[in-house]
């Protein structure tokens, strides 16, 4: 991931500084862990605890070794006596490769957690900050019925925590270490060893394994992202048409000296939240890589790892920052609502055509018939600009079903929004009502 999209901590996970660290970890607990079998002797294992890698020297045995995994070994043995030949004793490389990168992957998901924390936090803030602010609700962008911003907001808030439990599950499924050798068959690591193992280093034990951990897991963790992702994409998609001049209900932050455009200085566009669209559009081409890394020849090929490399740094990267991203227009959104206001009344009353049809049929009409009275007079407010408020109240077979005081009574606003509280008691934003 580039440097613009990449912020300080989940860079450092995935740096090859971090990464080499966590193998020379993972080395150093299967030593321990021969260490209390008996196998390695204590003197040894004293110097093998100060083993340092060099990197340097790596990058140069890698040019002939052209395997990873042999040149970082030899950089390590290269600067130690005989205690050497305890490293890697029985293991294959994968069983290193992976288990060290599950640590990586589990500290990721920690950090990812942390944002999702901040960012479920602030939609909470705001969405009891406006759960009584009306606005119009649409279909097919089309006006609909009134509804409120902080409903709205109520629904982004509790489908991020669903994902939030989602990202915890699939940390918990990639939480494993695998210290079972070629083919995951235990004949050079005996399986207390691998416990041993992965107790320490805070993973749980793979309960089988061949020579690599399933890539289902991995698949499990990276498409659980791309979920999260979507979400993010969806509630951007959201605030960038509410920006739209021509609904202008909201505008994500616009900074002081910022500019929207090198030649229209007028312009302030949502650019930070088409910025979260296009990066989660990357993290779900990285899902479909996941998948098809399930499928290996046998029992491992290493047609997964390349693409690993990319995929598993950048949908953490991209998702980390697109959730601060999102964190950051949430908390300093400019909400206009007086223009919410403005755009419902815009539609001249046409939103009362469903309490105005299931009142003509409480009046004992058939539905087709109360259909007709009201579209007949939503029809011509929509073709000739006028009030379908007034429209019906002039309408003589309106009238024989409707005084004027119940038809009053039908333009009344706050019928939208009376269970607002309700929904927000049901979800547990509130804990008790407080609406009028």
């Amino acid at each position: 991931m580039i440097d613009r999209y990449s912020r300080p901590a989940m860079k450092r996970v995935w740096s090859d500084e971090n990464k080499y660290q966590k193998w020379l970890d993972v080395e150093l607990a299967v030593a321990e862990a021969w260490t209390e079998e008996g196998v390695i002797p204590t003197e040894d294992m004293a110097r093998l605890r100060e083993a340092k890698y060099n990197h340097q020297r790596m990058m140069e045995i890698f040019e002939t070794t052209r395997h990873d995994v042999t040149a970082f070994l030899t950089s390590i043995t290269e600067s130690l006596g005989p205690e050497g030949r305890w490293l890697h004793l029985g293991m294959t490389s994968s069983d290193m490769l992976d288990t060290a990168q599950a640590l990586q992957m589990v500290e990721a998901g920690d950090l990812m957690l942390q944002e999702m924390d901040a960012a479920i936090q602030t939609l909470a803030t705001q969405a009891v900050k406006y759960k009584d602010t009306m606005m119009m609700g649409r279909t097919h962008g089309v006006h609909a019925e009134p509804m409120t911003f902080g409903l709205k907001l109520a629904l982004w808030w509790d489908e991020l925590r669903r994902q939030r439990a989602r990202l915890v599950n699939a940390c918990e499924d990639i939480r494993v270490g695998k210290i079972s050798g070629a083919v995951g068959t235990h004949a050079t690591l005996p399986p207390n060893v691998e416990e041993i193992v992965c107790q320490r280093l805070g993973l749980q034990v793979a309960p089988v394994s061949n020579q690599v951990i399933q890539r289902d897991r991995y698949a499990h963790f990276i498409c659980t992202l791309a979920l999260i992702a979507a979400s993010l994409e969806k509630f951007a998609t959201e605030i960038r048409g509410l920006q739209r001049t021509e609904i202008h209900e909201l505008e994500e932050p616009f900074g002081s000296g910022q500019t929207g455009s090198s030649s229209m200085p007028h312009k302030r566009n949502p650019e930070l939240a088409e910025r979260i669209c296009g990066l989660a559009r990357l993290i779900r081409g990285n899902s479909v890589t996941a998948l098809e890394n399930v499928a290996l020849w046998g029992e491992r090929d290493i047609s997964h790892s390349s693409a690993e490399r990319i995929i598993l740094p950048d949908s953490c990267l991209a998702l980390d920052y697109i959730l601060s991203i999102f964190t950051r227009i949430v908390k300093d959104l400019r909400v206009f609502s007086d223009r919410m206001w403005a755009n419902i009344e815009s539609s001249r009353g046409l939103v009362f055509s469903q309490r105005t049809l299931l009142t003509l049929v409480d009046k004992g009409l058939s539905r087709e018939d109360a259909y007709k009275i009201v579209q007949r007079n939503a029809m011509r407010s929509w073709d000739d600009n006028q009030d379908f408020r007034e429209l019906l109240k002039s309408d003589p077979e309106a009238q024989t079903y409707l005084s004027l005081e119940e038809m009053e009574e039908i333009f009344d606003y706050g019928y939208y929004t009376r269970y607002i509280d309700d929904t927000f008691l049901r979800i547990g934003l509130l804990k008790s009502k407080v609406s009028a």
